[in-house]
């Protein structure tokens, strides 16, 4: 590791109530809370990410909690995101005065025809609504997401860098995710949009997550620069994986830990099973 990381320490865990944790989060939560506590002032944060419509539900937040209790973390909750949608909505007025994001009408099926390059799904957008949508951005009968003009923020920003724990200096490329979404038509902000202002908002120094999300930090990072926001470090951990060396995931029906919770397991000797896995957690 580099042994660079902001002082104090702080990490977060932000899950979001749409489902039960799984032995996944579980890591991803131990990781993030052990690193704070390694510092004597760090704070470990746990943050709920609830704006994804009515996928959103209170008792899989309560249900979180009680899961992490039973593993013996230890944290300080923050601000929910369905409490943050003005910053959201000032953050997009910001960058829309900067006339570096436009409205995008194209349904799904419309997308599915373009010709597309990379993303996280692998596929992205190529910019096809940067002239033609603009004039339905103010029709309530035609609801638009907001992208981002990567081209032109790139433009304006220059080359900016970012730190991994693990890898270190990494210079940002998000030219290969295309023209991301950062207001989707049925909701107030996009992971990306959200996450970049939230972590600024908690006093974030230290972004842990997956290995997946390694190149997605581009993203963010040029969002910072763009909406004079500070620059934490990060650490992207190895991911567990199932018998069929997939991904741990809700929607793959992940065993969740509040089964194994309710079901009298040993929430604190999981935990220390799951530490013993961190040691070469980098990429």
């Amino acid at each position: 590791m580099t042994n660079q990381i902001p002082q104090p320490v702080v990490t977060r865990f932000a899950p979001s109530p749409n489902g039960r944790l799984h032995i996944g989060h579980a890591f991803a939560a131990i990781v993030a809370h052990d690193l704070a506590n390694d510092d004597p002032e760090g704070r470990f944060l746990l943050r709920i990410e609830d704006i994804d419509g009515p996928r959103s539900r209170p008792e899989f937040a309560d249900e979180f909690r009680r899961d992490l209790e039973w593993l013996g973390l230890e944290w300080i909750e923050v601000e929910e995101q369905s409490k943050r949608i003005e910053s959201y909505q000032n953050a997009i007025e910001a960058l829309q005065a900067q006339e570096i994001i436009y409205p995008c009408a194209c349904t799904r099926a419309q997308i599915e025809k373009l010709p597309m390059r990379r993303a996280e799904d692998g596929r992205s957008y190529p910019g096809s609504c940067k002239s033609e949508c603009v004039g339905q951005a103010k029709d309530p009968a035609s609801p638009v997401a907001w992208r981002l003009d990567i081209d032109r923020a790139i433009a304006q920003v220059g080359e900016v860098v970012w730190t991994d724990e693990f890898v270190g200096a990494v210079v940002a490329d998000p030219r290969d995710f295309g023209d991301v979404i950062l207001v989707r038509k049925d909701l107030p902000a996009s992971y990306h949009l959200a996450v970049t202002l939230d972590d600024a908002a908690d006093g974030v120094t230290l972004v842990t997550r997956g290995q997946d999300l390694f190149e997605t930090t581009a993203i963010h990072r040029v969002l910072q620069e763009l909406l004079g926001l500070p620059v934490p470090h990060w650490l992207h951990h190895r991911l567990l994986l199932d018998e069929a060396g997939e991904k741990l995931a809700k929607r793959r029906g992940s065993p969740p830990l509040a089964e194994r919770r309710l079901r009298g397991d040993d929430g604190l000797m999981l935990a220390e099973q799951l530490r013993l896995q961190k040691i070469g957690t980098g990429t």
